[in-house]
């Protein structure tokens, strides 16, 4: 089989059993079968939200070689900087600490438990009866990818395992060489800085501990999926310690902007309506 097809098809088996697990235990069979008369109205209230982190998004998958060229003629190089800083930070987490097991679960962590960690969320929120949270994780979401991006296009930067070769290995894809048809697919080597992987799970931590009076169990669990995600693009030789500073930056950023952002949109849409206790909001 195609290893790109292998892959994905592994992605969504894996994913889709964790989705419906956590669905049964974490939201609840009556809080999901709402949706089934519910789905369309609440879908139709956070369209904005869904429609610029699609834009976002396209934009993404059709620009990114094109930015990365850009990026690489005119950003700023800070690979030097870095390496300069932080040393050889990773080699010494990989000389440390590397064992088959850690590398293993670091693996499927970076892949399989990232693509669940973004996904489930949006299927909580989405139950809730206001749609306020959920259109505050889409709106964080856009804004991670989109000042992401923004960053790529102006750093350029290449991973701990592009400059120390000797020292630090691609340990992912050592594990599993048919990651590399779907990584390569999604996104570019000297894509380092922020790490969009720490901070999209920071992200998602981050609205779980705000919303844990409505799902406490998902709490515990987001917190060690997060951390795990952001050891693991260490651990695995992918990003710089660095990277990971600037992703739990952007996360917070994101996040705080993603409340102001719809509260303040929501405060104009009440006002629009002749609300009059938005007024005083």
């Amino acid at each position: 089989m195609n290893p790109f097809l292998s892959v994905v098809g592994s992605l969504v088996l894996w994913v889709g059993g964790g989705l419906l697990v956590a669905g049964a235990t974490i939201v609840g069979p009556r809080r999901l079968s709402r949706l089934r008369t519910e789905l369309v109205p609440r879908l139709w209230s956070v369209r904005r939200a869904l429609a610029g982190l699609g834009a976002v998004l396209l934009v993404s998958a059709i620009g990114r070689s094109s930015l990365q060229t850009v990026s690489e003629l005119f950003g700023v190089q800070l690979t030097g900087l870095i390496y300069a800083v932080e040393g050889n930070f990773v080699a010494w987490v990989q000389a440390t600490f590397v064992v088959p097991e850690l590398t293993m679960y670091f693996a499927g962590i970076y892949v399989y438990g990232y693509v669940f960690l973004l996904a489930f969320p949006f299927v909580a929120y989405l139950v809730l009866p206001n749609v306020t949270t959920l259109n505050r994780l889409l709106v964080a979401y856009g804004l991670n990818y989109s000042i992401g991006l923004a960053v790529y296009t102006v750093v350029f930067a290449h991973g701990p395992r592009n400059v120390m070769p000797d020292t630090v290995t691609s340990l992912l894809f050592t594990y599993n060489p048919d990651i590399m048809a779907l990584t390569s697919e999604v996104n570019e080597a000297a894509n380092v800085f922020p790490s969009l992987h720490t901070s999209l799970s920071v992200t998602v931590a981050t609205f779980a501990v705000l919303t844990r009076g409505e799902y406490p169990r998902w709490t515990p669990v987001a917190l060690w999926l997060a951390t795990s995600v952001v050891l693991a693009t260490m651990y695995l030789g992918i990003h710089w310690l660095t990277d990971v500073i600037g992703g739990i930056a952007l996360a917070l950023g994101s996040v705080y902007l993603s409340y102001r952002i719809v509260d303040d949109d929501e405060k104009t849409d009440s006002e629009a309506r002749g609300d009059p206790t938005a007024a005083g909001a």
